[in-house]
């Protein structure tokens, strides 16, 4: 679905040529003097950045006008099912499995997929309407600053990065560990032991080395990428196919009691860290930009893909449960380990390489999604526009990929995976609620359309369904075997939403494709996430709060007053879209 708003560039500059501005854009950075008279202005100026607005034309022209030349729409649905494969399966099934199977559910670690499955759907609803209709490359960056605002889209962008940067590491760390498998060594054998903090203490030169070659292969180009991830991934969905048979076939249902050996919170803490195994079907999203025919083949590859990502992984999960007893389940090589204990020693290495085929197109996949997440917030100049040029031959952002490449090498070569994996499902989990907010701020509510009453009917409305949410999650963390605080939570956020359905009239209507049940499948999306986010770690939220601190600072220090000059360059030209 090409729009009339795209922009022809001609003539596009050097890519490499660069100066000052690709650093440091706008007035507020011309001289020291200039950056300290704008820095007392920040009260004002974050005043107006919190308020301000941007709108489906901009983000289609003008803001991608800022990467001087085009990415080219090579992507049809056949690509975009793969790249759901690719992106998705391979991290948690392979890595988070073992280890959630072990510490926190048992054999229930099928009904903790289940769970984080059906959330991670009903976010792949939001993705879908939202990347049909606003087919760029900042995915959910974009999508949260057209109808959120630009203060709470950095919110985003800063988990995006976090996520996305994060998850790779993660995925690296995993894939060391099943290669090491493979040369039948211990899982830390290739890692150089320290005197840092645990946690912290394991070296890893390999997971630095595979982040290396995913980002030189993003590089090249992007339809390339594809074929080599659907071969990839068609050749990993065999092995994967083995596991199933072989683990059904080998293992005994005696395994699988006792079922519920850490309770019912084991299940939702479990499905909380495991969610992160589902977050890559953003990167679809993210691809919009390059996709031929967004309107047919966004729905069709991110439906499609994730519909069967989740009956894979259940039946993965309940095939590792029957094959060990989850007290004997490895919590760093878990099938390969598995396959060994019921006699099919050969399979072991198979198990092993079919992880690392899986997790190498993950880290592939990533690599081009998280590029392009930061050449859309580069284009906004929250961070310096050099990040968000593409060049001219391999229609790639190189300075992105290299970028997000480096950040990723850092966190893998220190962070141990346990440490990564809750810190990125909470990053994960905010994101996904605020998405289904921004579903329905953009259903129900349009600028200069909305009357004031019903603008305060949609606020105290998703005020009410978020505190709901967050009362539900609390609660559940306090009192596992509770009801009674239900009684209040369920009903104002049953009612929250009802109002909604009914005092609203919904201000836009999808040309292409929308989500169904609105209000209630966003809402409940909400519901979802936030009680998932309620039952992680209390460390993963202070790590969680400390990043978001950091990012904070950072917006105060550049981002705000690079977005501000920018604005107001375009308000003298007349188009301010705030």
């Amino acid at each position: 679905m090409a729009t009339a708003t795209e922009p022809s560039i001609v003539n596009p500059p050097q890519y490499w040529k660069l100066n000052k501005c690709d650093f440091l854009p706008g007035e507020s950075f011309t001289s020291w003097n200039a950056y300290k008279l704008e820095v007392s202005q920040t009260c004002y100026r974050f005043k107006d950045r919190m308020m301000s607005r941007s709108n489906d034309a901009d983000e289609l022209g003008e803001i991608r006008q800022q990467s001087k030349n085009d990415m080219k729409r090579c992507l049809n649905w056949w690509d975009l099912i793969w790249f759901g494969f690719g992106s998705v399966i391979g991290t948690g099934i392979f890595v988070l499995t073992g280890q959630e199977t072990h510490d926190h559910a048992g054999p229930a670690i099928v009904l903790s997929y289940i769970v984080s499955g059906f959330s991670a759907m009903l976010s792949v609803f939001c993705y879908t309407e939202f990347a049909v209709e606003i087919p760029v490359a900042g995915g959910s960056f974009a999508y949260l600053r057209i109808e959120l605002g630009e203060f709470v889209a950095f919110i985003a962008a800063a988990n995006i990065l976090l996520e996305g940067i994060v998850g790779s590491a993660a995925v690296a760390r995993g894939w060391t560990s099943y290669f090491t498998t493979l040369l039948n060594r211990e899982p830390n054998s290739l890692r150089f032991h320290t005197n840092l903090a645990k946690g912290f203490n394991l070296l890893d030169p390999i997971a630095v080395g595979v982040l290396i070659i995913a980002s030189t292969l993003a590089i090249l180009s992007t339809k390339k990428t594809s074929i080599f991830n659907w071969i990839a991934s068609a050749v990993n969905t065999v092995v994967i196919i083995f596991v199933i048979i072989a683990g059904f076939s080998h293992g005994k249902t005696s395994n699988l009691t006792p079922f519920l050996p850490f309770g019912v919170k084991g299940i939702f803490q479990a499905a909380a860290v495991v969610y992160f195994a589902y977050g890559g079907f953003d990167t679809i999203a993210n691809l919009a930009e390059e996709t031929r025919n967004p309107a047919i083949d966004i729905p069709i590859g991110l439906l499609g893909s994730m519909s069967c990502i989740i009956v894979i992984y259940c039946l993965m999960a309940l095939s590792l449960s029957m094959m060990q007893p989850y007290t004997k389940i490895d919590p760093d090589a878990a099938y390969s380990i598995a396959f060994q204990s019921v006699g099919l020693k050969w399979a072991k290495p198979l198990v092993a390489l079919g992880a690392l085929k899986g997790m190498t197109t993950v880290l592939l996949v990533g690599s081009l999604g998280q590029a392009r997440y930061l050449t859309h917030i580069a284009r906004a100049h929250m961070i310096p526009p050099l990040f968000a040029f593409v060049h001219p031959k391999t229609s790639t952002p190189i300075n992105a990929t290299l970028l997000t490449t480096i950040l990723s090498a850092g966190f893998a070569f220190f962070s141990s995976l346990d440490a990564l994996s809750s810190l990125l499902s909470i990053s994960t989990l905010f994101i996904f609620m605020m998405m289904a907010v921004a579903l329905l701020v953009r259903r129900y509510y349009a600028k200069g359309v909305t009357n004031h009453r019903n603008r305060w009917t949609l606020t105290v409305s998703l005020l009410t369904i978020i505190a709901a949410s967050m009362g539900s999650a609390a609660y559940w963390s306090s009192n596992p075997q509770g009801w009674l605080g239900y009684t209040i939570t369920v009903p104002c956020w049953f009612l929250a939403t009802m109002a909604i359905a009914i005092k609203l009239p919904q201000q836009r209507t999808p040309k292409f494709w929308g989500v169904p049940f609105v209000p209630w499948l966003p809402s409940m999306s909400i519901a979802l996430n936030i009680f998932l986010m309620g039952s992680l770690s209390t460390e993963a939220f202070i790590r969680f709060g400390i990043c978001t601190i950091i990012m904070l600072i950072y917006y105060l220090i550049f981002g705000l007053h690079a977005t501000y000059d920018m604005a107001h360059q375009k308000l003298v030209g007349g188009s301010e879209s705030t």
